[in-house]
């Protein structure tokens, strides 16, 4: 197993656990399938374990598999503050409270502000006191590092990575996503602020495996160095030294076992540009599929009604490659889970963001055109919900 450092000189696993996808059986996680998981992986050495207080089970699942195998001093675990549920500082203290408890734990080495959306949202987790409870807990070494997640667009990324003094951050990254969401320009701009950066969703929820286009399976099949298509995602971003540690969901044996043997193999700067070629034509297969042809450049930002247009386009876009499912959950994410709305239903037809694109794309239709495909009855129901349990 290869090993980063993290900001305090800690050596990390470059491959995480992902604990969001465990093994299920009847509805709930199977425990004997998860913890023979769990073991192999941290006997391989594996030690960086992410969770979530809204993953149905999985602290819960984690701490018991770690407490019973005597192992908690062997890992890092990462969990995350679900701030969309912060009313107040005791919120606060009662949902750690119970993570503690689920982890059978004493402490939190990398704790994360979950899906943190934008400024605005983090200034409201201020005039709730995180600043202080985040310093009290620091303090007392019941947190040990402290950082966020993020989806979103690389203006917003890098304006979070300013505003409080992190340790880590996470982001969506993976070779569809080089100019998007935060993109390359966001884990550098991390990077140089010191901050290890963690990656989630290296295969976009396996739809970099399990749903590319035919032509992107004859490029891999036909290249002379043979990789699995997951084999290919992993060293793209293993290749990359600003990338700390790479999270991956592995719910399978021999996923497992593959990404171990690429995490143990792989180095920095392996990738010839002949591969970086390669890997350039199955984005351009996978987009081929596409409605808009926006690179995520954010030219076009800001937007002066707040619209989050390379949001909305790689939604979009993700609708037509990849099904509705995730589209909807990365709509919902960029225009509805933040303090400001998002939505193109703020576009007054100004067209500032048309003199700034260098894909000459006609923003203002495209953008009625992805809001109509978008905002279907389940989205909009969503958003009501979405705003009574946030009070945005």
């Amino acid at each position: 197993m290869n090993y980063r450092l993290d900001q305090k000189g800690n050596s990390l696993s470059i491959l995480g656990f992902g604990c969001m996808r465990f093994p299920m059986k009847m509805g709930k996680i199977d425990m004997e399938s998860t913890e023979r998981l769990v073991m192999t992986a941290i006997r391989e050495g594996v030690n960086y374990f992410d969770t979530a207080y809204i993953y149905p089970g999985s602290e819960a699942a984690l701490g018991e598999i770690l407490e019973k195998n005597g192992v908690r001093d062997r890992v890092n675990i990462a969990t995350k503050l679900p701030h969309y549920l912060i009313k107040s500082r005791e919120d606060m203290e009662k949902k750690f409270t119970e993570e503690l408890r689920r982890l059978r734990t004493d402490h939190v080495d990398y704790y994360l502000m979950h899906m943190l959306t934008d400024t605005a949202t983090w200034d409201r987790l201020c005039a709730l006191g995180i600043k202080e409870w985040l310093a009290e807990k620091l303090a007392s070494g019941a947190i040990r590092q402290v950082g966020f997640s993020y989806h979103g667009n690389t203006e917003m990324f890098c304006k979070l990575v300013d505003v409080y003094d992190w340790n880590f951050c996470m982001i969506q990254y993976n070779y569809m996503d080089e100019h998007s969401q935060a993109g390359r320009r966001g884990l550098h701009y991390a990077h140089e602020k010191g901050l290890p950066v963690m990656i989630m969703e290296p295969l976009r929820g396996g739809k970099l495996v399990s749903h590319l286009p035919e032509e992107a399976k004859r490029i891999f099949a036909e290249y002379p160095v043979r990789h699995t298509p997951a084999g290919w995602a992993f060293r793209w971003l293993w290749n990359q030294p600003e990338v700390t540690v790479v999270l991956s969901g592995m719910n399978s044996d021999d996923m497992l076992r593959e990404n171990i043997k690429t995490a143990s193999s792989v180095q920095v700067g392996e990738l010839s540009e002949r591969e970086e070629k390669m890997l350039q034509d199955v984005v351009k297969a996978i987009n081929s599929k596409m409605k808009v042809g926006c690179t995520g450049c954010g030219y076009c930002m800001p937007c002066p009604k707040n619209v989050d247009i390379p949001g909305t386009f790689a939604a979009y876009n993700r609708r037509f490659s990849e099904g509705k499912f995730w589209a909807l959950v990365d709509y919902a994410i960029c225009t509805t889970l933040r303090e400001n709305v998002t939505t193109p239903a703020n576009c007054i037809g100004c067209g500032k963001c048309e003199k700034h694109c260098p894909q000459h794309i006609e923003i203002r239709a495209r953008l009625k055109d992805a809001q109509k495909e978008l905002e279907v009855p389940i989205y909009r129901f969503f958003r009501k919900v979405a705003k009574k349990i946030t009070k945005f």
